[in-house]
């Protein structure tokens, strides 16, 4: 049986890192048990996802936290690639409302491409073959924002996506693997990102027996948090790595190292 692996075809997150393209910024390539899924295709998702060996028609579903750019511009691109450029109606797209109403991001024309669009809502649960995700609560952000818990038959794992801290944010994301979506350094007010601080406090909640770190805006980037990961850990007592773009994650690591 295929094993659980999560592949960061990019990790560059907001628009300055970006438009530069300091890191990749091509989204989430998850492999669970055979069942591929596709998280937020930002700039570059066909082309890294192409690059990294993975094939866009072998996708089940796309799935778009928000519709912000550095999260949806591939989205059209790749709903096309996962139904050969439309002729074959396969597939699912997972997305708030809001990207299809007023400054809709997925285009009218593609929606009658996958075998069906599902609206992303707080407190649902959804379906791909054997895997399920959940969408436990809205984030506060600039635009209607969902973080993910994933089940898998043999793995768990949740995924804040990007959001200001609010109270109660770590308890809705309980799980053995964190994947957290850490933008700036220091606090800024009024980004509604989490900062370095802000996500190992969440870390500390939570207790997961691993967490990853990505979505690195430029004040990260410039510390270079792959460099520090270790002394993170040391901090909070718990194992926490800095994705690179092009890592792939094999979900058995959580039992083995942390």
């Amino acid at each position: 049986m295929d094993k659980d692996k999560i592949t960061f075809l990019g990790t560059g997150g907001a628009r300055f890192t970006v438009a530069r393209q300091l890191l990749a910024s091509g989204g989430t390539w998850l492999n669970l048990g055979g069942t591929e899924i596709l998280v937020d295709p930002g700039p570059g998702s066909l082309v890294y996802a192409i690059k990294q060996g993975y094939d866009p028609a072998r996708l089940s579903g796309i799935i778009l936290s928000h519709k912000h750019l550095d999260h949806s511009v591939d989205i059209n691109v790749m709903i096309e690639a996962m139904t050969n450029g439309g002729w074959k109606q396969r597939g699912v797209v997972y997305a708030p409302a809001d990207a299809f109403e007023d400054g809709a991001v997925i285009l009218p024309y593609v929606r009658r491409y996958p075998e069906r669009v599902e609206l992303l809502a707080e407190g649902n649960e959804y379906t791909i073959g054997d895997i399920k995700f959940s969408t436990p609560v809205k984030h506060i952000h600039q635009v209607e924002t969902y973080g993910f818990k994933f089940q898998t038959p043999r793995h768990q794992f949740s995924w804040i996506t990007d959001t200001k801290v609010f109270d109660a944010l770590a308890s809705y994301y309980k799980s053995d693997l964190l994947i957290i979506n850490v933008l700036c350094y220091e606090h800024r007010v009024p980004v509604e990102h989490l900062s370095l601080a802000e996500a190992k406090q969440i870390i500390k909640e939570i207790k997961p027996r691993m967490a990853i770190l990505t979505h690195f805006g430029v004040p990260l980037w410039k510390v270079k948090p792959w460099e520090i990961e270790d002394a993170i850990s040391d901090e909070i007592g718990i194992r926490v790595i800095a994705a690179r773009d092009g890592m792939v994650f094999d979900l058995d690591e959580i039992e083995e190292k942390s």
